[in-house]
């Protein structure tokens, strides 16, 4: 009689040898190696091109273990590389691997999805039907009364956590030009003016929302790219003088927490340089919520930086929390190691910020301390990524989650 048992188990064992047992279906076998540093939840991807030509609706993934063959979640992203992406879940041990086979097939179907509504006046990204975040692309106006130099579109806010806090503010009284998630240039020259995108009451310039480049919703991450116009206000008419790209993706992460990435390339658009002015305010900013104050929040940095000294300091990451009325939440902000004076410079309120309210304000300013000279014709991009959390988190976990982004697993490929 055969040992049905004994067969499945060499069967399994063969599938985990490279170079045994590939199907004629089979397109690729593919490796994810965790390296020096523990993994989880992490988002992965490679190159599709090399592997097959075929439509991401005629591919199929699946992991596999010791316990078989498990079907997998992919998403392709196309451009001008096609990339196949998944989420390794789970967690992946240093020095591990995760194998997973890539056939011709019927592609696993996602009951999860990242989505993206557009009502004509914003954009906001869900996962599984859960706000994350609300990009606002038609102008917003300050309150009546209040000089409409203020009014702004190019910006997020609300930006939740995963129990529905509203983690960000827009127009406080004291700062009427905080947007919540925003992204300006403070001093700047060009063709011998100074021009200020940040402080819009000087009324030199601003930034508005063009139009979107693309809107993106899938089981592994949805994304939308947006057009934004650096306007200038010289002594003649309006001015366009520099173009930006933000390209905001959020992952479906089975975790309780929210996983997004942000990049915004900038272009000029005219031929003359532009020179971003040293100055302690400038580039990715974000204004907290009002409930956030000195007497229930903190922050902490890469390099053990608390409000009391983390402004003027540099980081790779950053994170805040505090109590919300939906319970305690934060959000990790994360530099990209090619960014430009990475490990970035960091302007914080200090503790004892507006009359002594302690009001959060976080900004990675990579020109606080020196000046970054931009030319026409070259592509200047700055990457970040954010997670959004429930409670608290430890350094361990912030440093584990920084060096996902910054280090992501290696994928080989055995065909």
């Amino acid at each position: 009689m055969l040992n049905t048992k004994l067969i499945k188990n060499v069967f399994l064992l063969l599938l985990l040898i490279p170079g045994t047992m590939l199907s004629a279906q089979t397109i690729a076998r593919l490796t994810v190696h965790a390296g020096t540093h523990n993994r989880i939840h992490t988002p992965v991807s490679i190159s599709l091109d090399p592997m097959t030509t075929l439509p991401g609706e005629k591919l199929r993934l699946e992991e596999i273990s010791a316990t078989g063959r498990h079907p997998v979640v992919f998403q392709v992203e196309t451009g001008y590389e096609r990339k196949l992406w998944w989420i390794v879940t789970g967690e992946l041990k240093a020095g591990g691997t995760r194998t997973y086979e890539l056939s011709q097939g019927i592609p696993h179907t996602a009951q999860k999805m990242v989505t993206g509504e557009n009502n004509g006046e914003s954009l906001v990204m869900r996962v599984n039907n859960q706000q994350v975040l609300q990009y606002n692309h038609r102008t917003v106006y300050p309150p009546k009364g209040i000089d409409t130099a203020y009014r702004r579109s190019g910006f997020i806010h609300p930006l939740w956590s995963p129990q529905g806090a509203i983690l960000t503010s827009i127009q406080p009284k004291d700062h009427y030009h905080h947007y919540g998630f925003w992204n300006p240039w403070t001093h700047t020259l060009f063709e011998g003016k100074e021009f200020d995108f940040w402080n819009l009451a000087r009324k030199q310039g601003t930034v508005k929302f063009n139009s979107f480049a693309s809107v993106v919703e899938g089981p592994v991450f949805g994304s939308f790219k947006a057009l934004q116009d650096h306007v200038i206000y010289p002594d003649s008419a309006p001015r366009t003088i520099m173009n930006e790209l933000w390209d905001v993706r959020v992952y479906n992460i089975p975790a309780d927490y929210f996983l997004w990435d942000f990049t915004s390339t900038l272009n000029l658009a005219a031929a003359s340089p532009l020179t971003i002015k040293e100055y302690r305010y400038a580039g990715l900013g974000m204004r907290a919520t009002p409930e956030w104050t000195n007497t229930n929040s903190h922050a902490l940095t890469s390099e053990g930086k608390t409000r009391a000294d983390a402004d003027g300091s540099v980081a790779r990451w950053c994170f805040i929390n505090g109590e919300t009325a939906k319970g305690m939440a934060g959000i990790l902000f994360m530099s990209y190691p090619a960014n430009y004076n990475h490990p970035e410079p960091i302007r914080m309120w200090p503790a004892d910020a507006n009359n002594g309210r302690g009001d959060v304000f976080f900004n990675f300013c990579p020109t606080k301390n020196t000046d970054w000279k931009l030319n026409p014709g070259n592509d200047y991009a700055l990457k970040y990524r954010m997670l959004v959390f429930t409670g608290e988190i430890t350094r361990e976990t912030a440093e584990a989650a920084w060096i996902d982004f910054a280090f992501p697993p290696e994928v080989t490929i055995q065909q």
